[in-house]
C-alpha cells in the first residue's frame, strides 16, 4: 500500500506574496501552490521565487505543501521544476500527464535538480488523451522512480477540452472520463482527488468515490474535510472486522467468520487502510477517531 495521508482538501493558492501569507497557517491536508492558471504570464518568474523563498522558510500548517508548475512543454514548465526542486516540496503537481513516459524518470531528474528524496509527483489527469491512457499512468506507481503518489483529475479543463456543453455532468460523458480515472487510481491504489471547478461540488465528488477535493478557499476547504471525512460508523465496522482478523483464530486465514457471513482477508486490508486513514485524520484534528 502506498504512503497513506490524509488528503480531503487541498487549497489552490496563488503564488503571490499576499496569497502565501494568508495560506502559511491554513491546516488543510494539502496546499497547492499554483505557477500556473492563477498567474498571468508575466508574473511566474517572480513567482517562482517566492514559492522557493517560502519553501526554504518552512512553517507551513499543511500536512503536505504541493507545487503546481507549468506543464513541461510549455516556456514556463523547466525553470518553476528547478526553481521550486532543491527548495524541497512535498510534491510537485505535473499537468498534462498523458502517458506514463511523462513520469518516466522524473525521480532522477528530480535529483539532479538536487530535490530531497522524499519529493513525490501528483499527476493531472485534465485532458482526454490522460483520460485515455488513466490506467497506464497510475501504473508508473510501479516505478519507483516515477515518484507518483497521487492523481488529480481537473473537471473543468476535461469539459473544456472535451468541448462539453455547460450545464450539469450527467448531460455529457464527464461522468464516464471521472468513473475511468477512479478505477485507475483504486486498480493501483492511489489517492485521486477531483478539482469540481463549476462542474461538481465536494458533496458530489464525494458521492463518485473521490477521496478529496481540489478548493479555492478556506471555506471550501472546511467542506470537503467535513464532506470527505471517514464514516464514524464505518470506521467503528472496519475496527471490529480488523479486531477479528487480528485474533488467534484468524491467524494465516484467507478468510473468516464475522457476524454471519465469511469475510475474505481482502477486506480486511481495506478495514484496515480505513482504520488508519481514520486515525491519521483524528491525528490531524488532535482528537480520537
Amino acid at each position: 500500500m502506498t504512503e497513506l495521508r490524509p488528503r480531503r482538501s487541498a487549497l489552490l493558492v496563488p503564488a503571490t506574496a499576499t496569497a502565501l501569507a494568508t495560506a502559511r497557517s491554513e491546516p488543510v491536508d494539502a496546499l497547492i501552490l499554483d505557477l500556473a492558471d492563477s498567474l498571468a504570464p508575466a508574473d511566474r518568474e517572480a513567482g517562482r521565487a517566492l514559492i522557493a523563498s517560502g519553501l526554504r522558510e518552512g512553517g507551513f500548517a499543511a500536512a503536505e505543501v504541493v507545487v503546481r508548475i507549468n506543464g513541461l512543454d510549455t516556456p514556463w514548465g523547466e525553470g518553476d521544476l528547478a526553481a521550486v526542486a532543491e527548495a524541497g516540496p512535498d510534491a510537485v503537481l505535473v499537468p498534462r500527464v498523458e502517458e506514463p513516459e511523462d513520469l518516466a524518470g522524473f525521480g532522477s531528474r528530480l535529483r539532479r535538480l538536487h530535490a530531497p528524496e522524499r519529493v513525490r509527483v501528483w499527476a493531472c489527469l485534465d485532458t482526454p488523451l490522460s483520460i485515455l491512457s488513466a490506467e497506464a499512468v497510475a501504473s508508473a506507481v510501479r516505478d519507483v522512480d516515477a515518484r507518483l503518489a497521487c492523481l488529480v483529475v481537473d473537471a473543468g479543463a476535461l469539459a473544456r477540452e472535451g468541448r462539453l456543453p455547460p450545464g450539469a455532468p450527467e448531460a455529457g460523458p464527464l461522468l464516464a472520463w471521472l468513473a475511468t480515472a477512479l478505477a485507475a487510481a483504486r486498480a493501483h491504489d492511489l489517492d485521486i482527488l477531483l478539482d469540481p471547478a463549476d462542474r461538481l461540488d465536494v458533496g458530489r465528488a464525494r458521492g463518485l468515490g473521490f477521496d478529496g477535493a481540489v478548493v479555492a478557499s478556506a471555506a471550501g476547504a472546511r467542506r470537503a474535510e467535513a464532506a470527505f471525512a471517514p464514516d464514524p460508523d464505518a470506521v467503528a465496522a472496519a475496527r471490529a472486522l480488523v479486531a477479528a482478523f487480528d485474533g488467534p483464530d484468524a491467524r494465516g486465514q484467507a478468510g473468516i467468520a464475522h457476524l454471519g457471513r465469511t469475510v475474505l482477508r481482502r477486506e480486511g486490508d481495506e478495514a484496515r487502510r480505513l482504520v488508519a486513514l481514520a486515525d491519521a485524520v483524528a491525528a490531524r484534528a488532535g482528537g480520537k477517531a
